[in-house]
């Protein structure tokens, strides 16, 4: 059986992730296949554990797919901190929410005021999280995980399962913050002067 683990990323995917890997029947990770493309994408082994937010935009594929032969969990945590953490990562590598403003609803972040980011949060969080619930609906094999009560509801989750492996480990992870968002961020200079070149020059090539 797989295992899906969907949320709109600053959930706690990453600790829950970390405490699979204490499970001995399963194979888990984070983000595995997320640089993946076509069918690669979808490509996870029977008995593998993924936390994933990316997957909220490929719940259609992967109705297709797995359907109701997975186990899937919804890890949410509470809005205004999930909203906190997207706001100190907007201009970081492999921003999610920078790319929604971008990408999909058309506003460059850098013209973007501090209110209009932090309703930005808040518009990504509620998308991610309807699709996930209308995505969960007709689902027989599923369940909520709210970070808040992760030290509850993870053993819940390890017996529906059926994990095997070291659980006192894997509740310690559950216990550490993994991958806390800060405001602080190191500047990559020639990494985004680079980004930024190719990207103009393969305007330039393919436009002409």
């Amino acid at each position: 059986m797989r295992v899906f683990i969907l949320n709109t990323g600053r959930a706690g995917s990453t600790t829950i992730a970390r405490a699979c890997k204490h499970i001995t029947n399963y194979t888990s990770g984070h983000e595995t296949l997320a640089k993946k493309f076509g069918e690669e994408r979808f490509q996870y082994p029977d008995n593998h554990i993924d936390a994933d937010n990316r997957l909220s935009w490929h719940l259609g594929q992967m109705n297709e797919k797995f359907g109701n032969d997975a186990f899937y969990v919804h890890l949410k945590r509470n809005r205004d901190e999930v909203t906190q953490s997207h706001m100190n990562r907007y201009f970081k590598n492999g921003s999610i929410i920078e790319a929604f403003c971008e990408g999909i609803r058309l506003v460059p972040t850098v013209k973007m005021s501090h209110e209009q980011r932090i309703q930005a949060c808040y518009d990504y969080q509620d998308t991610v999280d309807a699709n996930i619930r209308h995505f969960l609906a007709d689902k027989t094999n599923t369940m909520n995980i709210d970070l808040e009560n992760i030290e509850k509801e993870f053993p819940i989750f390890w017996e529906k399962i059926s994990a095997e492996g070291d659980f006192d480990k894997a509740m310690e992870e559950v216990r550490t913050k993994h991958n806390p968002s800060t405001k602080k961020g190191n500047l990559k200079l020639r990494y985004r002067y680079k980004l930024l070149f190719w990207r103009e020059w393969n305007h330039l090539k393919y436009n002409r």
